[in-house]
């Protein structure tokens, strides 16, 4: 049904060695992906001050909640596709693809001309100080303006994974990634373009990664290229797809929405201490790259499965994740402890102590919680991927309600703690709803008696 040599085999044989050679590549893509922002965090931070530094670290919860929104929505119609693969159903492999570019379409065409009328208003309503708003404003309206740039590129990706290749969507991120630090260095150090040059070269540089991406899909992998008759209104499937790509994206939109009204509270502190968070969430976006991928990679391992009606493979396969989760986080605790200091110095570019001491506070405090993430991650992808529409929604709904409780309550009375300690104690929340959820789900539940010892 597809090109062997680029595909991992999920639906039979070994489980944990194909887990692993998939993950591999979708570890270094996210590493790759989050390169764009880094790499403008790390040149604004040298070059443009803490100033424009802060600006960036109010506007990302913004723009996490608009384009998160389309992305969740790009991942929930990959699930489709992904089950159709292990069904090893080509029609409804193809008619799927042609769904998912019909509703992405629409979905990218409302968030971009939403963005913009609302950005300025969400920026005030979150206290974001008078001397970094307008430049918070100019970095993110560039962005938000080429949502349809970004969507392009995960879905073409999301479409491969779907099928088993995880090689190609990294090897163009790859690319895409080197030409942003270039054109950053052009735009923000030879043209003087301010933050403006910062989200225009991340949005160039993802371009790149979307043409790569859908010239490769078209030459290569023809088996996902619809036809006119693909594109044929199918109600049940569009309904299907509109309901796993709603519930993915308004998961997603939940926590970051949970993370912007976080930020309102942390705008609050002052400009140190919005660039000591941000230098500090900058950091966790790498130590979390780990997990992510395995979520991601199970997402497509479960959906396949899922289509190949295997549950004694899922159940295994999660017990895998959770094991890595618990490796990974002893590794990167220990990482932490130690170099946290010189992480946050070096992420921020600055040397005053209020930035490098609550920032690295950060990092200690949170590091050890990390298990707790992977297997929440980790089981609400796998939720999702079984067709799970509303459940994995409400863990986010909780974990939406308990920041609005810290912004309101906490962090008026015990300051940055409040913050540190917010997300920790919400998702030990939430991962309890999640795995009753998911291990008493009749279907990983008849897997039960198939499953390997």
């Amino acid at each position: 049904m597809y090109q062997k040599n680029k595909e991992i085999d999920f639906l039979s044989g070994k489980i944990f060695m194909p887990i692993v050679q998939f993950a591999i590549p979708v570890l270094f893509s996210i590493l790759f992906q989050q390169l764009y922002n880094t790499i403008d965090t790390l040149i604004v931070g040298h070059t443009l001050g803490e100033t424009a530094l802060a600006a960036i670290g109010a506007a990302s919860p913004i723009y996490d909640l608009l384009i998160g929104f389309a992305l969740g929505f790009g991942n929930g119609l990959a699930i489709v596709t992904a089950r159709s693969f292990g069904a090893h159903d080509e029609n409804m492999l193809k008619n799927s693809v042609a769904a998912a570019i019909m509703i992405g379409a629409a979905v990218v065409a409302v968030i971009t001309v939403l963005s913009q009328i609302i950005l300025m208003p969400l920026l005030q309503i979150l206290h974001t100080p008078a001397e970094i708003i307008e430049e918070a404003y100019r970095y993110i309206s560039v962005i938000t303006l080429f949502t349809v740039v970004m969507f392009a590129y995960n879905l073409c990706a999301g479409i491969l994974r779907a099928v088993g290749n995880s090689i190609m969507p990294l090897l163009f991120l790859v690319v895409s990634s080197f030409s942003n630090i270039a054109l950053d260095y052009v735009f923000i150090v030879v043209f003087h373009r301010g933050l403006s040059g910062a989200a225009e070269a991340t949005v160039i540089a993802q371009g790149i990664s979307a043409v790569l991406c859908f010239a490769y899909v078209r030459k290569s992998v023809t088996m996902l290229i619809p036809g006119k008759t693909n594109f044929k209104f199918n109600k049940s499937l569009y309904q299907e797809m509109t309901a796993q790509g709603l519930s993915s994206a308004f998961m997603m939109c939940f926590v970051s929405a949970s993370t912007v009204i976080l930020q309102s509270g942390i705008n609050q502190l002052g400009y140190l201490i919005i660039a000591a968070h941000t230098a500090a969430r900058k950091l966790c976006s790498f130590c979390m790259m780990p997990y992510n991928a395995m979520s991601q990679t199970m997402n497509m391992f479960v959906s396949q499965n899922c289509g190949a009606k295997q549950p004694w493979r899922i159940r295994k396969a999660m017990k895998y994740a959770y094991e890595f989760c618990a490796v990974i986080t002893i590794f990167i605790t220990i990482l932490l402890w130690i170099f946290a200091p010189a992480m946050i110095r070096l992420i921020s570019g600055s040397e005053e102590m209020v930035v490098l001491q609550n920032g690295t506070l950060y990092l200690r405090v949170v590091a050890p919680c990390f298990f707790i993430l992977g297997v929440l991650n980790n089981t609400r992808k796998a939720l999702q991927a079984i067709g799970q529409k509303i459940l994995p929604v409400f863990s986010s709904i909780i974990e939406l309600i308990g920041k609005i409780l810290f912004t309101a309550f906490f962090i008026p009375r015990m300051q940055y703690m409040a913050v540190i300690i917010c997300e920790p104690i919400i998702w030990c929340f939430m991962v309890v709803e999640l795995l009753v959820v998911f291990w008493r789900d009749p279907f990983i539940r008849s897997g039960k008696e198939k499953e390997p010892s």
